[in-house]
C-alpha cells in the first residue's frame, strides 16, 4: 500500500511540474552531478545525500526515463533563470500596438494639447503613435503648416519618444511615427533635431 501518494499530491512544487528532493518518489534515479558529470544510477537515499552534501537540490529533470533522471543543482537559481528566459521570450513576441492621433493643418493649440496628452500616455505604455495630418481642399498647397505641427509634437514628446518614421506626404495625408524611446532622452532629442533639420 502506497502511503506517500496522498502526501505527494498535497505538496505542489512552486508553479512548475518539477519534483524536488523528498518529493521524488522512486527507489532509484540516474544522477547528473552539479558540473554535468554522470554519477550513474543511485538509490534515492544516496542521491539525496549527494545533493545535501553539495548544499544543492536533487531535481527530477526527465521523469519519463527509466529510471528517472535527476540533476543536482540550485533549484531556486534554476527557476529564476527559467522565468527570466520565458519573460524575455514573451517580450520579444509582444506585438507593439500602434495608436493614431489625427489632426488638421494648424489645429488649434488647445485641441492639439488633448491629442498630445493621449500620445504621451500611449508612448509611456510602450505603444507607438502615428501622427496623421489630413488636408482638405486647398490646404494641400501648404504642407509646411502640417510639417510645423508634426515638428512641434515631436519636440513636445522628445523626453519619451523618438521619431521612427520621418514626416512623409502621401496623397492628402502627412504622417509621422513616434516610438517609445529606448536609448534615453539624448536619443529622443537627436531624433527631433533631425526632423527640424529636414524641414
Amino acid at each position: 500500500m502506497n502511503l506517500t501518494k496522498g502526501k505527494e499530491r498535497s505538496k505542489p512544487i512552486s508553479t512548475t511540474n518539477y519534483r524536488v528532493n523528498e518529493s521524488i518518489r522512486v527507489p532509484e534515479v540516474r544522477v547528473i552531478g552539479p558540473n554535468g558529470e554522470n554519477l550513474g544510477v543511485l538509490p534515492i537515499e544516496k542521491a539525496l545525500r549527494a545533493a545535501r552534501e553539495a548544499e544543492l537540490d536533487l531535481v527530477e529533470v526527465a521523469p519519463g526515463a527509466t529510471p528517472p533522471v535527476c540533476r543536482i543543482m540550485d533549484f531556486g537559481k534554476f527557476l529564476y533563470e527559467r522565468t527570466k528566459k520565458e519573460r524575455e521570450a514573451r517580450k520579444s513576441q509582444t506585438k507593439i500596438e500602434v495608436k493614431e492621433i489625427r489632426l488638421r493643418p494648424k489645429t488649434n493649440e488647445h485641441h492639439r494639447g488633448f491629442k498630445t496628452r493621449d500620445a504621451r500616455r500611449w508612448l509611456q505604455d510602450g505603444m507607438k503613435v502615428r501622427v496623421t495630418v489630413r488636408f482638405r481642399g486647398r490646404e494641400i498647397t501648404y504642407p509646411e503648416l502640417a510639417l510645423e505641427d508634426l515638428k512641434e509634437i515631436a519636440q513636445e514628446l522628445a523626453d519619451i519618444s523618438t521619431v521612427e518614421q520621418m514626416p512623409s506626404l502621401e496623397g492628402k495625408t502627412m504622417t509621422m511615427v513616434l516610438a517609445p524611446v529606448k536609448g534615453g532622452k539624448k536619443k529622443a532629442v537627436e531624433s527631433t533635431e533631425k526632423v527640424a533639420s529636414e524641414e
